[in-house]
C-alpha cells in the first residue's frame, strides 16, 4: 500500500462539485442503460422477489411522503422509499455488476438517488444521471482499491460498499457541500454493515433484500448531514476509517482517486443476460455452448465438473445444498442449479426460480451430477469470479471442456441496446401494477431520454 493524504477530502469534493456537463458522453449513455436495467429488474421483483413485500408494507405504513415505491399506489418518505426500493433492486439478482470490483454498484445507488430526487422535487434528469454516475463510481473505486476480500474477515462486501455509493448519489442530489459530504460518509461508516453469514443460512432471504439497508443508510446519512451533524475528517483513510476497519488497511489509495472525475467506472458495467449470480454465468455459457455444439441432451450427461476462483466456492458449497436449494436466492447463488437449469431449458429465465421450478425433478437430477473445485491455477486471491472451466462427460465416455472468461454482458461482450430493451420489457410484464406494452415502451423511452427536461417527471407519473 502506498500512502496518500486527503483521500476522503478528494472524494467529498468530487461528489459535491461534479455536474452533468462534466460527464463524458459515454458515461451519460452508460448511466441511462443502468437506469433502464435497474428499473426493469425492480419492477419484476415486485411480484417475483422473495422477502420484498415486508419492506414495501413497512414503507407505506409509516405515513405519506413524496417518493414512489415500485408496485404501489402510495408514496412515502425518502428514507423508507430507499429502503423498500433498495430491497427490490437485488431481489432477483438480475441487476448490473462490475466484474472487476466484485460489486453491484447501482443496487443501492439508484434507489437512493431516486428517493432524493423526489424529495427535492425540482431535480431534473440531468441531475439524476450525474448523481448515479457519481455514486456508482464511488462504489466501484472502493472495490477496485481493495487488496483483500472483506469476506476473509466475515463481511459481505457488496451492500457495505453500496451504502457509500447511495450516500454519494443522495449527497449530489441534495447539493451538499464538500464538508457535508464528509459528514454524510462518516455517518454511513457508522451504519454500513453486512455479515457474510448470509451465505450460510439456506432459508434466509436477507441475501436478496440486503441492498435496502444500504440505500436507506445513504439517504438517512445525507438527511442528517444536511442538518449539520458533524462527522470525521478521514472516514475512508483514517486510522479507524473504512479501509482500516473492514480491510485491515490492505488497499491501494491511488485506485480511489486516479483520473477521478475524468473516467467513470459506470462505463465498465456488465449487464446480466441471466437472473443468477454473475459468478455462475461463465459456467452457464460454457454448458450451453457444449450442449449446442455437440447436440447433447440432458440424458447424455454423466457428470459435469467446474473449476474457478476460490471465491466461487460460495456458489457450490455445501454441495448437497447447492444441488437442491431451498430458496430462489440460494438457487441463483448455485453453480449446480444454475447450470442444470440452463441445460434443462436451454436458457435461464425468471420463471425458472419459482417454487415449482426449484422442485423440478429433472433439474435436480442434472444438478446432482455437477460439482466444483478451486482451480489449480487460483492465485489465492478471490478476485475473479467470472473466469472458470466446465468439463462435461457423457454417458458414452466422451469429454468436452470449455474455459471461459468475460461472459456475455461484460463490457468486452456487451448486451446490445436491443437486448437490454427486450430484457426491460420482459421484466415489466411482471410488474405488480400491470402495464400495457405501449406504456412499458414509453417508460423505456423516458429513461433513455432522461437528460431532457420533462423526462424524469413523465417517467415518475407512468410508474
Amino acid at each position: 500500500m502506498t500512502s496518500m493524504p486527503n483521500i476522503s477530502a478528494a472524494l467529498a469534493d468530487f461528489v459535491a462539485t461534479t455536474k452533468f456537463e462534466q460527464l463524458p458522453a459515454s458515461t451519460v449513455t452508460a448511466t441511462k442503460r443502468a437506469v433502464l436495467d435497474a428499473f426493469g429488474v425492480s419492477m419484476a421483483a415486485t411480484t417475483l422477489g422473495e422477502g420484498v413485500q415486508a419492506f414495501t408494507d413497512l414503507a407505506i405504513s409509516q405515513g405519506t411522503g413524496p417518493c414512489i415505491v415500485f408496485g404501489c399506489d402510495k408514496r412515502t418518505s425518502p428514507v423508507l422509499a430507499a429502503l423498500a426500493n433498495g430491497a427490490l433492486a437485488h431481489a432477483l439478482d438480475f441487476e448490473d455488476a462490475h466484474d472487476g470490483a466484485l460489486v453491484h454498484p447501482n443496487a443501492a445507488t439508484i434507489p437512493a438517488a431516486l428517493a432524493a430526487a423526489q424529495a427535492m422535487g425540482t431535480v431534473d434528469g440531468k441531475q439524476l444521471i450525474a448523481a448515479i454516475a457519481i455514486g456508482c463510481d464511488i462504489v466501484c473505486r472502493m472495490g477496485l482499491a481493495l487488496r483483500v476480500s472483506l469476506d476473509d474477515f466475515g463481511w459481505y462486501p457488496p451492500p457495505i460498499l453500496g451504502a457509500f455509493g447511495a450516500t454519494a448519489a443522495a449527497a449530489s442530489i441534495y447539493g451538499l457541500t464538500p464538508r457535508q459530504v464528509l459528514d454524510a460518509f462518516s455517518l454511513t461508516l457508522c451504519q454500513a454493515t453486512c455479515s457474510a453469514e448470509i451465505k450460510y443460512s439456506p432459508n434466509s432471504v436477507i441475501r436478496a433484500v440486503r441492498d435496502g439497508f444500504a440505500a436507506k443508510t445513504g439517504v438517512l446519512s445525507v438527511e442528517l448531514a444536511r442538518r449539520n451533524v458533524s462527522g470525521f475528517d478521514a472516514p475512508f483513510e483514517g486510522k479507524a476509517g473504512f479501509f482500516a476497519l473492514f480491510a485491515r488497511g490492505q488497499y491501494e489509495p491511488q485506485d480511489l482517486v486516479r483520473e477521478l472525475g475524468q473516467r467513470f467506472e459506470i462505463d465498465n458495467l456488465s449487464f446480466k443476460p441471466w437472473p443468477t449470480c454473475r459468478g455462475t454465468h461463465v459456467y452457464i455459457e460454457a454448458a450451453l455452448k457444449i450442449a449446442k455444439d455437440q447436440g447433447l441432451g440432458v440424458d447424455d450427461i454423466a457428470a459435469i465438473h467446474t473449476t474457478g476462483s476460490r471465491i466461487n466456492r460460495m456458489l457450490a458449497e455445501p454441495l448437497e445444498r447447492k444441488r437442491a436449494p431451498a430458496t430462489a436466492i440460494d438457487a441463483k447463488f448455485s453453480i449446480p442449479f444454475s447450470v442444470a437449469t440452463a441445460l434443462r431449458h436451454g436458457d435461464v429465465r425468471l420463471d425458472h426460480f419459482r417454487a415449482d421450478a426449484l422442485a423440478d425433478a429433472e433439474t435436480l437430477a442434472i444438478a446432482s451430477r455437477i460439482d466444483f473445485s478451486v482451480s489449480p491455477t487460483d492465485s489465492g486471491k478471490p478476485i475473479d469470479m467470472t473466469r472458470g472451466t466446465l468439463t462435461l462427460t457423457t454417458r458414452d465416455g466422451r469429454t468436452f471442456s470449455v474455459e471461459g472468461d468475460n461472459p456475455l454482458g461484460h463490457p468486452k461482450r456487451p448486451l446490445s441496446d436491443t437486448a437490454l430493451l427486450d430484457k426491460f420489457l420482459l421484466c415489466a410484464k411482471h410488474y405488480a401494477r400491470p402495464m400495457a406494452h405501449d406504456t412499458s415502451q414509453r417508460v423505456a423511452t423516458h429513461i433513455l431520454d432522461l437528460q431532457h427536461p420533462d423526462s424524469l417527471q413523465s417517467l415518475l407519473r407512468l410508474l
